[in-house]
């Protein structure tokens, strides 16, 4: 996990490496400077000798003055690569979600992919940040520290040794405590973040049903589970304090009980004994030694917080993706005829039902094909496979008479134009959003392709026209309005098969027929596959495909359909009547 982790601190390994050494530089100053507090008391004040004390005082503003910039430069490196290393761990795992295929975005929710991104890699960066300056300060004051005062009297130095291991096994025991604690907060943290998302997409259903009571509640559930959690753990984490304060003032009271004792014996004098000097040199160690223990002490209670973000995280950066290029992918789609040969699919493998089964289909270059069918027949699901946002379970799916896993990925997807049922828009200006499609076009390019879509309409009709800016997913357009701009950016990547998923169920009639037109006369030579619910949609196809339970119930023109499927019948039937009705 550390390994896979550190690869991300790249260029800024060497403000890491700096953040170390600036600070064994400060601690050594400050080491430094309890021995020349000695020297100050022992030989200075004790014995009245003025010179002597203005030379001990002068080293001793020196040593404190470098100990202070020391201390600054460490800070400075260790935010500069915490910083950074958190830039590039989130840079990381977004293009590592860039890489993903559909089954593995299934795989995370939403809301957990954005607690990765966010909370998870800001806990990895406060841990980090702390690692590389109070993880190496710690130690070596402590070290530093302790052979100080070794050096001065050994006996006393015991003192620091037995109480060590108290504190090492009540850390030990906070730590294996709290631990689950945190890892499961985080996983609540996904759900919070999950509801969070699903209340701010649907506001506008809530409130037109009034469940903003029911909202609330749902939220108020989960933000208990998160309190009560961090609660448990904080208790937990709350013995850290006492304990340490209990090491320190037992230190700290058999160093004045022992201490007072050699001094006295000694009549102060450094050649027969402790002086006083020295006394208080082993107070000031005793004092950085328990403090940096206390400092050790919240850096681990930061990385036992960490732990179970860095795990989250890496299991994001572990994740292999299902869809990958082959060793020689074909870099060419000649045409935009698709073939499936005994395609059947499921969403997890596991599953012993497929979502499509037995699937066989040819479909010309240039051919409009319908795909007609109830919810939940598994229409989409059918032509995800086509640009491989999922691959087969079983058989295969052509294109150009090439099975699309030979092909490489981006070639394949820019051949292949997707109108989604829930297609996106992003904030932008309309220009921006159609360059999705074409970030090269022109403005001549963007209007013909608006036209195309009957969107041209509408935009000009805008005060700001095609700079019109459109709010994050498409908040200040209609649907309808949504939908055509939709089907003007896939237009702009010129593609040899548009796929239109129920991309004009916004739209009226006329528009939608408008639309059917515009694809016939404009683009004859892409195959153009129509998904949709209304037989009007379709009936002008080449071919239509009647689908039901992932099979395929029937193919043929809307006259062959009318005449032999019985599904199709019963669907053209309750639409057609219904229309007559009105």
């Amino acid at each position: 996990m550390m390994k896979k982790l550190m690869k991300s601190i790249r260029e800024f390994k060497i403000p890491s490496m700096k953040a170390p050494i600036y600070v064994s530089l400060e601690v050594v100053m400050e080491v430094i400077l309890p021995l020349l507090m000695a020297e100050l008391i022992d030989n200075g004040i004790s014995q009245g000798n003025m010179p002597y004390i203005m030379k001990i005082g002068l080293v001793l503003l020196l040593a404190a003055g470098m100990s202070l910039i020391f201390g600054a430069l460490a800070g400075k490196y260790a935010a500069v690569a915490s910083a950074g290393f958190a830039k590039n761990l989130r840079n990381d795992m977004f293009d590592q979600v860039q890489k993903f295929s559909f089954s593995n975005i299934d795989k995370f929710s939403t809301g957990g992919l954005v607690t990765r991104l966010t909370t998870d890699v800001s806990n990895v960066q406060n841990a980090y940040q702390m690692t590389v300056r109070t993880a190496f300060r710690s130690p070596f004051m402590f070290l530093f520290s302790f052979l100080a005062s070794f050096s001065i009297d050994r006996k006393l130095t015991l003192i620091f040794v037995c109480v060590t291991p108290i504190l090492a096994v009540g850390l030990y025991l906070i730590a294996t405590k709290a631990h689950p604690i945190f890892e499961r907060v985080f996983r609540t943290y996904d759900k919070l973040n999950g509801v969070v998302q699903e209340n701010l997409h649907g506001i506008r259903v809530v409130k037109s049903f009034v469940r903003e009571e029911h909202e609330e509640e749902k939220f108020t559930g989960i933000s208990k589970e998160i309190h009560d959690d961090f609660c448990k753990a904080e208790r937990i984490l709350a013995f850290n304090s006492p304990l340490m304060q209990l090491c320190m003032y037992s230190c700290m009271l058999l160093l004045s009980w022992f201490g007072a004792k050699a001094v006295i014996a000694s009549g102060g004098n450094t050649a027969l004994g402790l002086s006083t000097g020295e006394l208080t040199s082993l107070f000031t160690y005793a004092m950085q030694m328990l403090s940096s223990l206390m400092m050790l002490s919240m850096v681990f209670v930061m990385i036992i917080i960490s732990r179970a973000s860095m795990e989250r995280i890496t299991e994001v950066l572990d994740e292999q993706s299902d869809i990958v290029n082959p060793e020689n992918p074909v870099m060419q789609v000649k045409d935009g005829s698709i073939a499936f040969r005994g395609v059947s699919f499921r969403y997890n493998q596991s599953s012993e039902t497929p979502v499509l089964s037995h699937i066989d289909l040819d479909i010309p270059s240039g051919q409009t094909v319908g795909i007609l069918g109830s919810t939940g027949s598994s229409k989409s699901s059918l032509v995800q496979l086509i640009p491989r946002l999922y691959d087969v379970s079983e058989g295969s799916v052509e294109v150009a008479g090439v099975d699309v896993r030979n092909y490489d990925i981006e070639t394949l997807r820019n051949a292949v134009a997707f109108v989604l049922q829930k297609n996106e828009l992003f904030s932008g200006t309309i220009k921006e959003n159609l360059r999705w499609g074409n970030e090269q076009a022109t403005d001549a390019q963007l209007e013909h392709a608006c036209v195309l879509a009957q969107a041209d309409g509408f935009i000009k009709a805008f005060p700001d026209g095609y700079d019109t800016y459109i709010e994050q997913g498409g908040s200040n357009v209609s649907g309808g309005q949504k939908q055509r701009l939709c089907i003007a950016r896939a237009l702009l990547k010129n593609p040899q098969i548009l796929v239109l998923d129920d991309s004009t169920s916004a739209v009226d009639t006329a528009t939608d027929a408008l639309i059917r037109q515009a694809f016939t006369n404009e683009i004859p030579n892409t195959t153009k596959i129509i998904i949709a619910q209304r037989v009007a949609s379709v009936m002008d196809a080449d071919q239509i495909i009647v689908l039901d339970n992932g099979q395929i119930m029937g193919s043929g023109t809307h006259d062959e359909l009318l005449s032999t499927n019985h599904i199709y019948q019963e669907v053209y039937e309750s639409q057609m009547k219904g229309g007559d009705e009105e």
